[in-house]
């Protein structure tokens, strides 16, 4: 029972979509303008910094939020601490399943990045500064977000796998390829360089 109702907690929670919000306040679906992504850099392309900031704060936040009621859950049901971890994976996954194919938005949402944020903050915050740090330096030395995306979820396999084990692990790779899935378009892009380069996105918001 414990275990339905934690994975209930991060799909509903990661049906809460930030660009969602934002957009029916603006009267603009945000999904299908733009780089047509429910996220916060398409916020930002189409609606500029503050909502963009607003977007992606509403997803990393509703993720952290999400495992501080699976934590509240799992001391009720009186699990040890050592054995939450597990449970916490398994809620971060349903998060992201949620964030990315929520029923709010007919099972077609984000990518998931800003919630995996949230959620690696939760599991530990300084592996989730590690990650943005690989995240920004392999984004600007490679002129592409996705990359630094790709980077950042792989150095958490890492993480979780010298921390806690093989099964976590199993749990890390399939954030991966959830991930790896919704930005299959962005590395096709790459590979035909259409793909927006990251310091062009950069220099069209400063103008």
């Amino acid at each position: 029972m414990r275990l339905i109702i934690i994975c209930v907690i991060g799909y509903l929670f990661g049906c809460i979509h930030g660009s969602q919000i934002v957009g029916n306040y603006k009267n603009i679906n945000i999904k299908k303008n733009g780089m047509k992504n429910a996220g916060a850099s398409n916020t930002t392309l189409l609606l500029g910094w503050k909502y963009g900031i607003i977007v992606a704060l509403i997803d990393v936040f509703k993720a952290i939020f999400s495992i501080l009621l699976v934590m509240i859950v799992l001391n009720y049901y009186g699990v040890i601490h050592e054995a939450q971890i597990i449970y916490i994976y398994i809620n971060a996954l349903f998060v992201i399943i949620g964030h990315n194919y929520p029923m709010t938005m007919n099972f077609n949402g984000g990518k998931g990045t800003a919630s995996f944020i949230g959620l690696i903050l939760m599991i530990d915050w300084k592996i989730a500064f590690i990650g943005l740090f690989i995240l920004l330096l392999l984004s600007f030395a490679t002129d592409y977000l996705v990359i630094g995306v790709l980077s950042m979820y792989i150095s958490f396999i890492g993480f979780t796998y010298y921390s806690f084990g093989i099964f976590p692990v199993l749990i890390a790779v399939l954030l991966f390829a959830l991930s790896v899935m919704k930005h299959m378009e962005n590395y096709k892009r790459i590979m035909s360089k259409e793909e927006i380069k990251l310091s062009s996105f950069l220099r069209k918001e400063a103008s």
